[in-house]
């Protein structure tokens, strides 16, 4: 899917634009891409003016919601599917996004995109062929890019994901210069397409799946033996598993999942909010 090129808008954004316009200044300068740059627009009455192009002011924009232009008002980055999948703002610039309310990536202590990169870091990436088996808003294959990755093939099931990652300024496009080929971006499900990936063909894999809850294929012994068959040896893997239930029922999902990984014929070990191993 093309990514989108026009202007995204947040309830605080919208506010400094009408508070300069308020204050008589004719024009203002802000990000229109969630912080990845900044623009001059133009401030008149009844619209503003963006790269050339006028845009009405909007009545009213709620809070922890980005907003684009749909070719005739400005509408929430949000979709229903299996749930209401949501783009959602942070301080950081780079958006989280949420699936029914739960936010699926970090934002409160650092930004996700610094979150991603201090894992990524893990499997040192540069030069290796890396297989990313949950993609999400992208930001793993991002970092692996910044890296200096060979190649990063990437899955994602939702197709509501993969639309909020075109309204994503921080999304990696698969498309674009700067991912330059290195990146595979396909429709599907990880569970099934793993089985069509030769054995020893990837060097490191980065496993950020949805809660056990969700999708308990992903942590199942099975999934795992298929992930030491296409590692080679001595390649890296970071699964991301949180603590989901510990203080609840005093389970602990990284052992259990350390506990497979060995069976599958890993070195596995607690690292961040996830299991770090290396295929023995």
């Amino acid at each position: 899917m093309p990514h989108y090129s026009g202007p995204l808008l947040t309830r605080p954004l919208l506010k400094a634009m009408l508070d300069a316009r308020r204050s008589g200044r004719p024009t203002w300068a802000g990000s229109f891409d969630l912080g990845r740059g900044s623009d001059e627009v133009r401030l008149e009455a009844d619209h503003w003016r963006w790269r050339g192009s006028d845009y009405p002011w909007p009545e009213r924009l709620k809070d922890r919601t980005v907003y684009y232009w749909d070719g005739e008002d400005f509408a929430p980055a949000s979709r229903f599917g299996s749930g209401l999948y949501k783009l959602v703002p942070t301080g950081w610039g780079v958006p989280t996004f949420e699936i029914d309310g739960i936010k699926m990536l970090v934002s409160a202590q650092l930004s996700p995109m610094d979150d991603a990169r201090r894992k990524v870091a893990l499997i040192a990436p540069r030069g290796k062929q890396v297989l990313d088996t949950c993609g999400g808003m992208g930001y793993f294959a991002a970092c692996c890019l910044e890296a200096g990755v060979a190649a990063v093939r990437s899955f994602e099931k939702s197709p509501e994901v993969l639309w909020l990652r075109t309204l994503n300024p921080w999304s990696p496009d698969p498309e674009s210069d700067a991912a330059g080929g290195r990146l595979t971006l396909a429709h599907g499900d990880v569970s099934l397409a793993i089985a069509d990936i030769a054995d020893a063909s990837v060097d490191a894999v980065l496993h950020d799946p949805p809660r056990f809850g969700i999708a308990g294929e992903l942590y199942s012994q099975a999934f795992y033996d298929h992930l030491a068959r296409v590692l080679r040896r001595g390649g890296q893997l970071f699964h991301y598993t949180g603590t989901p239930n510990k203080l609840t029922s005093g389970r602990d999902v990284p052992r259990e999942v350390a506990t497979r990984l060995t069976k599958a014929g890993f070195r596995a070990r607690p690292e961040l909010d996830g299991v770090f191993a290396v295929r023995t």
